[in-house]
């Protein structure tokens, strides 16, 4: 077994990822661990740049769906070489905002690509770099959208081009990624994630204690 440990964020819009993900760091921390917290598409610069040209269109042209996978699989190659295996080797804790599930459960059930075509180009990107528990932050889509409105209010935001999409490509992806936690069961668990922040916050921890050396 390699010596760090692999734990990835997924989910519907609006599930608390982001928030979850960086209150388990801390908690990681606190308890003495070596953290590191990246995300989905990006986590390096060649990654940040693809996610600007998929989240906000900097390309300035509309995206074919094919073109959409590989440049999610482009960011995440990158992602895994440089960053997350040389991470695990040390032994470190990597967190990571979004993994190869998300293109699975957008561009696979949300999109309409052949799963088994999207699971194949995910593990070619990926390589060894397979979670080691994967936490689906699940949340009933009209839940999700009444957060993510309330936060682009606060923020003076506007939506993202995912965002955008329509609402029945939104329910395919959570049926998607309900459908992904029933194949592997042993790495998928899900967390109800219309819990107040501080309950979601308590089962992400108790999940996650029992993956760590």
């Amino acid at each position: 077994m390699r010596a760090g440990r692999f734990i990835t964020f997924e989910g519907p819009e609006g599930g608390g990822k982001t928030t979850q993900a960086k209150r388990l760091i801390a908690r990681l921390r606190e308890a003495g661990r070596d953290v590191l917290y990246t995300r989905e598409p990006g986590g390096t610069p060649t990654g940040e740049a693809i996610r600007d040209i998929l989240q906000h269109n900097k390309a300035g042209e509309p995206i074919c769906d094919e073109a959409e996978v590989f440049l999610f699989a482009a960011s995440r190659a990158q992602l895994v070489r440089t960053v997350i295996l040389p991470a695990l080797a040390r032994g470190t804790i990597v967190v990571c905002d979004r993994f190869a599930d998300s293109t699975t459960a957008y561009q696979g059930y949300g999109r309409g690509f052949p799963v088994e075509q999207m699971l194949a180009i995910n593990a070619f990107a990926v390589g060894e770099a397979v979670p080691d528990i994967t936490l689906l932050l699940d949340v009933p889509i009209a839940i999700g959208f009444e957060r993510i409105h309330a936060r682009q209010q606060e923020l003076f935001q506007d939506a993202d081009r995912i965002e955008r999409e329509a609402r029945a490509f939104h329910d395919r992806v959570r049926a998607g990624y309900l459908e992904l936690a029933q194949r592997w069961p042993e790495r998928f668990r899900r967390v109800d994630a219309t819990q107040a922040p501080d309950d979601v916050e308590r089962a992400v921890w108790e999940l996650v204690s029992g993956v760590l050396p």
